[in-house]
């Protein structure tokens, strides 16, 4: 089946049932994606013309009414025939390789009750080339994935660093916290994802995560303190107690040391004991009453799915161009219900 982009104009094709994100990434076309499993909207884009079926999704990934418009997720639409689609190309990612690796479990930090710092040791003379921002899949041995975004910069390359947090019942989650013992062996492969930051402009930056969706924020300034950047950087991490900001003293120790970035913790449910004098709420909405103009701001966003389509909302009101939001929206291991 042939494929051809646009605006770009640039065609491939696919091999029987395999999906348009998949056709594409093999060919070397970088289109906006996360999960590739049909739960966060990402690769959302339009069939201009022909036919695509939709292996199972989430429904919050795509509404009825956006299907009916003609849209479609890339990384589960099947084309049934020659299509037009309509999405934007990101061309710094072509130079990155996706690979299949062994690591191995070299050091374990508990952050906090419940996460956990993963530091991963690639073989002798291996290197993994990505962009601050992008995740890997553990790849686990029943053939199921688990997706963590890398902690570290890419110039601090000795180790990945991950941050995983311990889910009820969660099959990978549990292994971390229960049984998993340093020098353990595990096999990923990555880099994945489109969420890093675009260095071809100087808008200044606000970088909104909660929870564990920190890591790939934390990879994100890193990076930008081994440059000569001078880009404003606006970082609001939000949790609901005191315990999910888990590197706090850290994000702290940016604002306190580099004058271009700025930090606000933000709770939704800070407990007594938490003796907590620091804005509350929701992150987006203290964003949002922050900056009552985003038009000329980008904004990248790391954490659940919920989070992210509140803040496309809060933050257009204020301006934000929808190309400007860049997200990362993950939900915690677990085994999605999908719609046909």
């Amino acid at each position: 089946m042939k494929v051809r982009i646009e605006p770009s104009g640039h065609e491939f094709e696919t091999a029987p049932g395999e999906t348009l994100l998949e056709a594409a990434l093999r060919e070397g076309f970088h289109l906006p994606y996360s999960c590739r499993n049909g739960a966060c909207g990402t690769c959302k884009g339009r069939i201009v013309s022909g036919d695509v079926r939709h292996e199972p999704y989430e429904a919050k990934a795509l509404s009825e009414a956006e299907k009916a418009a003609g849209m479609a997720l890339f990384c589960r639409a099947v084309p049934e025939g020659s299509v037009v689609v309509e999405a934007r190309e990101i061309g710094v990612a072509r130079d990155i390789v996706i690979k299949t690796m062994p690591c191995r479990v070299v050091r374990m930090e508990k952050l906090a009750p419940d996460v956990m710092r993963l530091f991963l040791k690639l073989p002798q003379n291996e290197r993994l080339l990505f962009l601050a921002g992008q995740y890997i899949d553990i790849l686990l041995k029943d053939g199921r994935r688990r997706g963590f975004s890398i902690a570290n910069a890419p110039s601090a390359d000795e180790f990945l660093e991950l941050h995983i947090r311990h889910v009820p019942g969660g099959l990978f989650s549990g292994h971390v916290f229960g049984a998993m013992q340093e020098r353990a062996l595990l096999r990923f492969e990555g880099p994945l994802g489109t969420f890093f930051l675009r260095e071809d402009t100087e808008k200044p930056v606000i970088l909104m995560a909660a929870g564990t969706g920190f890591a790939p924020i934390k990879a994100i300034v890193e990076q930008t303190l081994t440059t000569d950047s001078e880009r404003p950087l606006y970082l609001y991490w939000g949790g609901r107690t005191r315990a999910d900001l888990y590197l706090h003293d850290l994000a702290l120790d940016w604002a306190a040391r580099y004058p271009r970035i700025r930090y606000t913790a933000v709770l939704s449910r800070p407990t007594p004991e938490d003796h907590w004098e620091g804005r509350t709420g929701y992150v987006q909405d203290a964003i949002a009453a922050d900056w009552p103009d985003l038009s000329g701001f980008e904004v990248y966003g790391s954490g659940p799915p919920r989070m992210i389509e509140a803040a496309k909302g809060a933050l257009a009101q204020k301006g934000l161009p929808a190309d400007a939001f860049y997200y990362d929206a993950f939900e915690h291991a677990k085994d999605p219900v999908l719609l046909p």
